[in-house]
């Protein structure tokens, strides 16, 4: 890694001797380029040096310094480490150039970081809130941003410990609500400044028949059970034709990122289970990776098995999961569903009795893992990994792969192009479901991964179909790696060191990704060196997999959209935060 470091670094320099600076800062890394020539150097990154691939957009807010920071991580899909890019404006009129014309992935990551920061992206193609509401007043993510009845900056509170005065904000407030309005603000009577505010960038098109009809707009969601959760599409229809869409999320948003700027270290674990609460294993690792960079520690050996082990098992239950929904989706009305949740139920029962709960594990530690997995849990995982799932696996293949509906509904429906899911930042089965053998476990291996033999699965017809037959296949390839688990894990320590309910952090920044069950997770951490995250991030894969669901309707029936959207396989906890 540090070879390629150094070929990064004379690269660039070369190319721009000029305007490019290593970031000096001590425990930083990657380079710094000032906003006017921030276009110019991403293109070249792109089209002269390979990194095709923006994965990550993230907004820092550096109050001290009046300034601002945006922070691009770019890799190549055909693998290896992160070259790291950051823009610096002034606090008072962050102002950075769009990456969206070069960059479509950008798009939704750049209008977050609008919202919640405040930094303005020129030449951006819609933007506006994403996941706040067009009337919320201020940018929450600013360091000197206050939410209604503010206690502290940084946990434990006061109220909680030492004193223990606990109370709710809410019982506080006549009105019974944690929230305030700005001066002269009457939600009663307020609208928006143009009919057209939600429905922005929603394109019409001219008609190419006789037909007297009219192009309409419609709304799905937010609470209606095909949406996966509160979450919208406005969707422009022509007919039945869909003519344009717009997703519409937010409803679930709590701040997940303020939050976690106020908690200690160790506090966020637990918060990390919340996001995609079917998958907090793979959160938690994404989420200790980061930490553990900045804490320069080392899992021991057993603790890395255990981390694979429940990262694979999460893998399965999640694609079990997701087919039972998609043919919800199709129409079959929970049958498949329930033969899904079962085998999904047996490996929850695994996560219970290895962390205490069967879906907020709270289970990995910096440096390990918080218990050792009892020998009666470990000869359950062999015969579930050995013989049960490998049985129910083959049995859905075969009711499910050849059947003629299945087939009729999904097969070229929903296209995504290679072309088009790298430049839009799909990750995981989306991604490779289109032709892109990438994966973060072997483009860019983490933890012990390197160790195993195992495929990475990839169509090439990028439809839902495809979709379907990639998760397919990556439940064996997880079936695959969880026997050599199960062969080679060695006896020893669990965690480095003590536990401890307060850890030191030095001060810098790290970014951790896994290859999660629904694509690239990555957690963006910087601290200053106290016991609290100066600033959390998460790159939630669903969340930027959505910027893919217009291009993949245009041009399908209205019913075919809800069948797009749970191939794509979204959870909103994660996609709101």
């Amino acid at each position: 890694m540090s070879e390629q470091v150094g070929v990064q670094s004379s690269s660039l320099t070369e190319r721009f001797p000029e305007i490019i600076l290593p970031d000096s800062r001590t425990g930083y890394s990657g380079f710094l380029v000032k906003p006017e020539n921030l276009v110019v150097v991403a293109q070249a990154l792109r089209d002269e040096m390979g990194y095709d691939y923006l994965s990550s957009v993230t907004g820092v807010d550096y109050l001290p310094e009046n300034k601002m920071e945006v922070v691009y991580h770019f890799y190549r899909t055909i693998g290896g480490g992160a070259l790291v890019l950051k823009t610096q404006v002034d606090r008072e009129n962050p102002v950075v150039p769009s990456l969206t014309p070069l960059f479509p992935g950008a798009e939704f990551q750049e209008r977050e970081a609008w919202d919640l920061l405040g930094i303005r992206f020129a030449n951006h193609p819609d933007l506006r809130r994403i996941l706040t509401w067009e009337g919320f007043h201020g940018h929450p993510l600013r360091k000197d941003w206050k939410e209604p009845f503010f206690e502290e900056e940084a946990k434990p509170f006061k109220s909680r410990w030492p004193e223990g005065h606990v109370y709710r904000a809410e019982d506080k407030n006549p009105f019974h609500d944690n929230l305030q309005y700005p001066a002269g603000f009457d939600p009663e009577q307020w609208s928006p400044e143009t009919d057209e505010l939600l429905y922005a960038g929603l394109k019409r098109v001219d008609k190419s028949d006789d037909l007297l009809t009219e192009q309409v707009v419609v709304n799905l969601g937010p609470q209606h059970p095909s949406t996966h959760g509160v979450f919208r599409m406005v969707v422009v229809l022509d007919g039945e034709t869909v003519v344009d869409l717009k997703p519409i999320m937010g409803y679930l948003h709590r701040n997940h990122e303020k939050i976690g700027e106020r908690n200690t270290f160790l506090q966020n674990m637990p918060f990390t289970d919340r996001l995609d609460y079917v998958c907090s294993m793979s959160n938690n690792f994404g989420y200790a990776l980061a930490v553990e960079k900045l804490m320069g520690i080392q899992p021991p050996e057993r603790a890395e098995y255990i981390r694979v082990m429940m990262a694979e098992l999460t893998r399965f239950l999640n694609h079990i999961f997701s087919i039972g929904f998609l043919l919800n989706d199709l129409g079959a009305f929970f049958t498949p569903m329930l033969y899904a949740l079962e085998e999904r139920e047996l490996i929850l029962d695994v996560f219970e009795a290895v962390s205490g709960s069967r879906m907020m594990c709270n289970y990995f530690r910096f440096g390990g893992v918080a218990r050792d997995i009892p020998v009666e849990v470990m000869e359950k995982i062999r015969k579930l990994v050995f013989d049960r799932l490998p049985r129910k696996l083959d049995e859905m293949d075969y009711f499910i792969t050849n059947n003629e509906i299945v087939r009729g509904r999904c097969e070229g429906v929903g296209v995504l192009t290679a072309e088009r899911a790298i430049a839009l930042s799909a990750s995981g089965p989306v991604l490779r479901a289109s032709g892109v053998a990438y994966d973060v476990r072997r483009a860019d291996p983490y933890s012990i991964y390197d160790r195993f033999e195992f495929d990475i699965p990839v169509r090439y017809n990028g439809d839902i179909y495809d979709r379907y037959l990639l998760r397919l296949e990556e439940m064996r390839q997880s079936l695959r790696i969880l026997r050599q688990v199960l062969k080679d894990i060695p006896d020893g320590p669990i965690l480095s060191g003590k536990p401890q309910y307060q850890v030191r952090v030095p001060a810098g920044e790290s970014y951790g990704r896994v290859e999660g069950p629904k694509g690239e997770l990555g957690f963006y951490v910087v601290s200053n060196g106290k016991p609290n995250p100066w600033r959390y991030h998460v790159r939630a894969p669903t969340f930027i997999n959505l910027t893919s669901l217009a291009e993949m309707c245009r041009g399908q029936k209205i019913a075919d959209v809800v069948t797009i959207l749970g191939s794509i396989d979204i959870v909103l906890g994660e996609v709101d935060r």
